[in-house]
């Protein structure tokens, strides 16, 4: 042997050898143990954990501050630095008392699926790409579809969340909706002004992704709302008739399954009539509520998003999984691939089959995406669609039991229905209560503002409390507590304890003033 493959061997020898980058199975046992084992102890103890810390944000900087790795440290060293610091400075989304914004608890099961997908780490370009996971995902994809009723020929994909599904279904339905090509034209050729119509309660990512589409976010028409904050059908059709009137160009209608202030739905089948009858793209937000089409109690509530052109759904909401995982879907694929198709020469697939010829880039926007659907596949595979529309139905019943209490009691208002998981209220003390029924007009108003102020120290105070954790809405002019049910682990004794929590922080207030 020569000393030119001598060096070779010994370069061989020494890339081989177990490092940091490349350890031994061994040395991945013991990784992975402990960090199961702080999995496992994390999940244990998270009903009894303190909800959020009550920091600032110098001194979680500072705690977490570490200089510029120049060289590494072993793996226990900083899975204690995660246990001992990371999870000490984080809101613990999974406790059953967080009831702030609509954040998945996430589940050991689903978890480890996330874990399983970093170690194969395919990427889902194509069907070539990564064989398995391709087919994992369009699987998955059609569970979904079943799961909302939806056309068995569509096509979808997992993106990162709500707002990258919004802006891919308007991507699709702006440019089946212009006059001319607007993928290669621009948005700057067109002669009228392209119209998006979304209720009041609408999510704002909506008009976000019209500004980024070259729509324009003055292009997006609020439609007013009805008593139970559904999208006003008389009031749709007039916005519409004025703007085909001042010669714009109505093209898309986005009806909401849930909206995240107060879990209204509107009504997805008259809806569809609507955009039917002036030839609109038909969308639907189920972002938050589409996975409650699980519930027996609330399927009728999504009669008629089998009609929607495009549907956005968030499995990391309630579906319980972990995030980033949400999904778009849309009824007629050869829509999508229009607006997204392309063909450059280095990603040209040749495959004689045309399952095998499948591209998810003709879908959304990405090439490279992780394995999402494997932890959505986990979820349903491993738990059932029976279980979690229970888990579902019992998530709704500790919102309306929420509701039942306030109501019952002579310090606290519901400001809305509980039409899904979401409950808004406040804490009004008798004296103000009773006011506020015998008042009027301005005096009304006098009180509302107290009620207001009143109510937004509560709601800190409750937040930096940890037992609960509440986030707020505005509902006509008033500041409501809100919450959403959204965990598996929450149970009507909860929702008492936060009833307790509440009026104990409104009291303390009262009594300092």
């Amino acid at each position: 042997m020569n000393p030119q493959d001598d060096r070779m061997h010994s370069a061989l020898d020494e890339t081989s050898a177990p490092s940091s980058l490349n350890p031994s199975r061994e040395q991945i046992l013991e990784m992975g143990c402990a960090a199961i084992q702080m999995i496992a102890d994390y999940y244990s103890a998270l009903p009894q954990v303190t909800l959020a810390p009550n920091t600032t944000s110098a001194a979680v900087r500072e705690q977490l501050a570490l200089e510029f790795p120049v060289a590494g440290k072993d793996f226990d060293t900083l899975l204690e630095f995660i246990n001992q610091k990371i999870f000490a400075a984080s809101r613990h989304n999974g406790h059953p008392r967080f009831f702030g914004y609509i954040a998945s608890p996430g589940t050991a099961a689903t978890a480890l699926a996330d874990l399983l997908a970093s170690t194969l780490n395919p990427s889902l370009t194509s069907w070539r790409s990564a064989p398995g996971a391709a087919e994992i995902e369009r699987q998955t994809i059609d569970w979904i579809k079943q799961i909302i009723g939806y056309a068995p020929a569509a096509e979808g994909l997992f993106l990162s969340g709500g707002s990258m599904a919004h802006l891919c279904a308007l991507a699709v339905a702006r440019d089946a909706k212009a006059p001319h090509p607007v993928t290669s034209q621009g948005c700057q050729t067109l002669a009228r002004a392209m119209r998006v119509y979304i209720s009041a309660e609408g999510h704002h990512s909506i008009s976000k992704a019209a500004g980024l589409l070259g729509i324009g976010r003055d292009n997006v028409r609020q439609v007013a709302v009805n008593s139970r904050f559904q999208m006003d059908l008389r009031a749709l059709a007039k916005l519409i008739e004025d703007d085909l009137a001042e010669g714009h160009l109505p093209f898309c209608v986005v009806a909401n399954a849930g909206t995240v202030n107060t879990g209204a739905c509107d009504a997805l089948d008259e809806i569809a009539e609507v955009a039917a009858q002036y030839g609109l793209w038909f969308h639907v937000d189920a972002c938050y509520g589409g996975f409650a089409a699980l519930a027996p109690s609330k399927r009728v509530l999504f009669r008629g998003i089998e009609r929607a052109d495009s549907v956005a759904l968030d499995p990391h909401k309630w579906l319980y999984v972990p995030g980033d995982c949400g999904c778009v879907l849309y009824r007629d694929p050869g829509r999508a691939r229009a607006t997204f198709g392309h063909e450059a020469e280095y990603i040209r697939v040749l495959a004689l089959a045309s399952d095998e010829a499948f591209a998810f880039w003709d879908y959304g926007p990405e090439l490279t995406r992780r394995f999402r659907a494997l932890k959505v596949w986990m979820m349903l595979a491993h738990v059932g669609a029976e279980a979690l529309g229970e888990a579902i139905e019992r998530n709704c019943q500790c919102a309306e039991y929420f509701a039942q209490l306030a109501a019952q009691a002579d310090d606290f208002e519901m400001l809305a229905p509980v039409e899904l998981s979401i409950f808004c209220f406040r804490y009004a003390p008798p004296a103000l209560k009773t006011a506020y029924a015998i008042a009027s007009g301005g005096e009304r108003d006098a009180i509302d503002q107290k009620l207001n102020a009143l109510n937004e120290r509560i709601l800190t105070a409750v937040q930096r409390g940890g037992s609960s954790y509440l986030s707020n809405a505005g509902i006509a002019g008033r500041f409501a507590l809100r919450g959403c049910v959204l965990n598996y682990r929450t149970t009507k004794r909860d929702m008492e304890i936060l009833l307790d929590d509440v009026r104990q922080a409104g009291r303390q207030i009262v009594e300092e003033k």
